[in-house]
């Protein structure tokens, strides 16, 4: 079979967690499917980490998609120009951007709605584009993949789509994400917290990642700290609101917030194992792949009782209201306090993560492509 797969989010040192995703899943698939040729549609020159085997072969389309008006040019102009001369079997899309002006099979990964319920936290035109064209993309699928069960219900729902015709594919976590030695903890803090114990952050400076309650209930959190703990920030500030802003300079500790900006992979997981909690407190997500790479660091977490993260904290993690800022704060003061509490919910992690694996992850996306063979 020929499989097309939208590889434009596959760009070094610039992996976010659906670029995370293709890039896991997809070096996993063609290594073990080695009968079928896979087509890789970049749109810029690819870097050779991204072809896997020699099953894999580039091709790079123009225009750079990142912008919607250029998301037409890519997906319904020069995609479709391109398969009428490939004559792809199936199309694998990892973002959920399918093209609408083929008959292709397709199979689309759509991670999450959060746009279709908080669409105030998207910018106006990406807005309109995803609000327009992904309820068309999940009619136009062949099958839906997506990455928890509240994921396929809410898709299922929202877009009154057949639940039949989605599979769910668990994310997985990375093998560099590991416990670390006491030495290594201590130069990690050194290095970016002053030697001081921190609780993480680590995503995209987003809205729906709730940065404006984190704050809130760090400064809550620092009224009662005799320690000097720190709130760690890892990731880009793609997103960075006047709201946002606002609510970091209004911070009475905001001495005690440090934003590391885009770390690389291997700096990223010694900040998850070194630190005292990760604080992943999102209002919304399809999965939170975080939580189970600080399962993997065996550190403590504390995310949010909405959406999906129940589903993958499972009972490993302290679960709060995110739109509280004292259960926020309070989780806080209970995690840094009670060394206890903090060896239990690490064995619990250890426990729960069992349930997650990139190889589970590939496995469940391939059978379902399989599902689109004739």
């Amino acid at each position: 079979m020929k499989i097309a797969v939208n590889t434009r989010l596959l760009i070094p040192g610039k992996l976010d967690g659906i670029g995370r995703f293709a890039d896991e899943t997809l070096r996993i698939i063609t290594v073990k499917h080695p009968e079928h040729e896979f087509i890789f549609y970049f749109d810029r020159k690819p870097h050779e980490q991204f072809i896997y085997n020699r099953n894999v072969k580039p091709v790079v389309l123009l225009p750079q998609a990142r912008h919607p008006f250029l998301f037409l040019a890519w997906f319904e102009a020069s995609l479709p120009l391109h398969f009428m001369r490939s004559k792809p079997n199936v199309f694998l899309s990892p973002d959920g951007f399918l093209s609408l002006t083929t008959n292709v099979k397709s199979v689309g990964v759509i991670h999450d709605l959060n746009f279709e319920h908080f669409p105030e936290d998207i910018p106006l035109m990406v807005r309109k584009y995803y609000s327009n064209m992904f309820p068309r993309f999940a009619r136009k699928a062949s099958r839906i993949a997506t990455v928890s069960e509240y994921s396929k219900s809410d898709i299922a729902n929202t877009y009154h789509i057949n639940p039949e015709k989605i599979d769910v594919v668990y994310n997985g976590a990375g093998s560099i994400f590991k416990p670390l030695q006491l030495t290594d903890k201590e130069a990690t803090k050194q290095k970016f917290s002053h030697g001081n114990e921190y609780f993480f952050f680590i995503g995209t400076l987003h809205p729906r990642k709730n940065l404006v309650n984190l704050f809130k209930a760090f400064d809550q959190f620092k009224k009662t700290d005799s320690k000097g703990i720190k709130l760690v920030l890892a990731g880009a500030r793609m997103w960075w609101t006047d709201e946002i802003r606002l609510a970091y300079e209004g911070m009475e500790h905001r001495d005690d917030v440090i934003f590391t900006g885009r770390v690389t992979d291997k700096e990223l997981a010694a900040l998850m194992a070194s630190a005292l909690a990760l604080t992943y407190v999102s209002y919304f997500e399809g999965f939170g792949i975080p939580i189970l790479e600080a399962f993997h660091c065996d550190t403590p977490v504390i995310t949010s009782n909405v959406t999906s993260m129940p589903e993958v904290a499972g009972n490993a993690a302290v679960l709060i209201d995110p739109f509280s800022l004292t259960s926020i704060a309070d989780s806080m003061q209970k995690v840094a306090s009670d060394e206890a509490f903090r060896e239990k919910l690490i064995v619990e992690g250890r426990k729960q993560r069992q349930k997650f694996s990139w190889e589970q992850t590939a496995e469940s996306l391939w059978k379902c492509v399989e599902k689109t063979f004739p």
